[in-house]
């Protein structure tokens, strides 16, 4: 039998001769390019009707972008020079071989079925090869800015305890975001990221530029450069409907050699008003470099008046205590009073050394004076929980699936489990403060005297980003032992307190011992 040796792309000798197998394929190709099966034909006049249809899908030219029709239609015209040379090649092989195109032989190679297999082999490698060189568009490339918008973002999306995020999408923002945000320079980057986080109707997670963080972290170690106040969210004492709400102003700190009180009001700082003012944004301008001025307009009751006040450095010591010797029982002679005015990083260790002094003067029961304490570290508020506890449950940590972690005493950290104790609060008790208040009602370790307190009922973290600047993050909400959810309802207290109360531990002592005063509390009662 003869054979043929013509390959397919390139010339041959025509001595040498592949298998009558090979010249079937060939012949096969050459056929089904020259009369494209009815099949074949109809499937892509069906396609070029259906992208017609389809305008969306095709270029301004009219041609096609379906990634089905475009490589065939490229296959096709690919594939033309190489089967007239095919073509060629046959005939050749045919006179070699002696045979007429028109015999008999000829119609076997114009196998239908071997036609259709031929037919699917070239549609599958033509796709394949369009696939493997097909490029999908890329993204533009990321500046420094957006990197640092995702940087905060992914912050969130680890961190924050609402998963709905307020009931949206937050892939779906980012993307938007880094499509149609100005990002360009650090400022505008600086307003995208507040802007993303102000989508969550969340006061408590906020941006902090590079000197907010470094305020706030200086602030929590014990010591920053201001005037020595700490102040209250709007509203929260006196009902007040503008301004900003003093609540404890430092011993010795330039606010209260000026005569400043818990309760005043600052309705300006340096003649901007604090009406629409944030709390974080008044924080900050309260302090600055030590020896600069800052100028306040504070109201006192029914009168208004203007102070300049001197930034000095101020050491946050967040205990005060003293014993009071009440005339009475034995039991109830002798009473130590702690003023507890902030959770930084010394506030458990200062509670230890306060009890140890007090215990040194045969002291048997204790008064633990929350009131304006705004919080602070979450962990000295869980710490000295565990100082007057020996066991149960401190607080449930919650997000939106429910308790996600329990803090509970153990006993190991305990020094005043015994003694009775009464713990103080009002409407400036609040974060920090609330969960120790709550903890030691719950537990019935303590009876809390005064008025419901802030109602502050989540925990931030802080994040810093990789400029200098940081988030504070909310990320979880908190149960007292006993399951109440605080928020925006504050711990309810055990019993009243006189409204004449005095918050500073001298006049404390006072109205203890004097039964006339109209701040007097039964001392021999106050424990039960």
């Amino acid at each position: 039998m003869a054979t043929c040796s013509r390959p397919l792309f390139v010339s041959a000798s025509p001595s040498s001769r592949p298998s009558l197998r090979r010249l079937h394929t060939v012949a096969v190709v050459s056929i089904w390019e020259r009369r494209l099966h009815p099949r074949a034909a109809a499937f892509l006049i069906a396609q070029k009707k259906h992208c017609s249809r389809r305008s969306t899908q095709c270029s301004a030219s009219g041609q096609c972008v379906s990634r089905l029709t475009r490589p065939i239609k490229r296959m096709m015209s690919r594939y033309s020079s190489l089967m007239i040379t095919l073509h060629g090649n046959l005939s050749r092989c045919y006179n070699d071989m002696g045979v007429s195109r028109q015999d008999g032989p000829s119609k076997h190679f114009m196998s239908v079925g071997l036609g259709r297999v031929v037919l699917g082999m070239v549609l599958v490698v033509s796709i394949s090869i369009s696939a493997a060189s097909y490029t999908a568009p890329s993204s533009p490339a990321l500046t420094e800015e957006n990197l640092l918008f995702l940087e905060a973002w992914r912050a969130v999306d680890r961190a924050y305890y609402d998963k709905s995020f307020n009931g949206q999408s937050w892939f779906r923002y980012r993307e938007n975001a880094l499509r149609n945000e100005p990002m360009n320079t650090r400022e505008e980057t600086y307003v995208a990221i507040k802007k993303m986080l102000s989508t969550l109707d969340d006061p408590f997670t906020r941006f902090l530029e590079p000197e907010k963080l470094r305020s706030l972290r200086s602030g929590t170690q014990g010591a920053l450069t201001g005037v020595g106040l700490s102040i209250s969210y709007p509203m929260a004492i006196n009902g007040s409907p503008t301004g900003v709400a003093v609540m404890t102003a430092t011993p010795g700190g330039p606010a209260e050699k000026a005569g400043i009180l818990p309760g005043d009001i600052i309705l300006a700082i340096d003649n901007r008003s604090t009406e629409d003012m944030d709390i974080y944004d008044a924080a900050e301008r309260l302090q600055g470099p030590e020896g600069s001025s800052v100028d306040l307009s504070i109201r006192s009751g029914t009168n208004t008046r203007h102070v300049v006040l001197q930034r000095q450095t101020v050491t946050l010591n967040p205990v005060r205590s003293r014993m009071c010797e009440i005339p009475g029982s034995k039991e109830s002679s002798k009473i130590g009073y702690i003023k507890l005015t902030t959770f930084n990083q010394n506030a458990a260790e200062s509670v230890k050394e306060a009890i140890k002094t007090l215990r040194e003067n045969s002291v048997k029961s204790f008064v633990l004076d929350l009131r304006n304490n705004s919080g602070g570290l979450f962990p000295e508020g869980i710490q000295i929980a565990k100082i007057w506890m020996d066991k149960g449950v401190i607080v449930y940590i919650c997000d939106s699936q429910g308790v996600r972690d329990i803090y509970e005493a153990d006993g190991a950290d305990t020094i005043a489990a015994s003694e009775p104790l009464v713990v103080l609060v009002n409407k400036g008790t609040a974060s920090a403060s609330e969960i120790l208040a709550g903890a030691l009602k719950d537990n019935k370790r303590a009876v809390v005297y005064g008025e419901p307190t802030y109602g502050k009922g989540k925990i931030q973290s802080v994040f810093g980003l990789s400029d200098g600047s940081g988030l504070a993050v909310t990320v979880a909400r908190y149960e007292t032992p006993a399951h109440t959810d605080i928020d925006k309802v504050g711990v309810t207290p055990n019993r009243p307190l006189p409204a004449s109360f005095p918050t500073d531990e001298d006049t404390f002592c006072s109205c203890l011992r004097d039964s006339s005063a109209p701040c007097n509390l039964n001392a021999a009662q106050l424990f039960f």
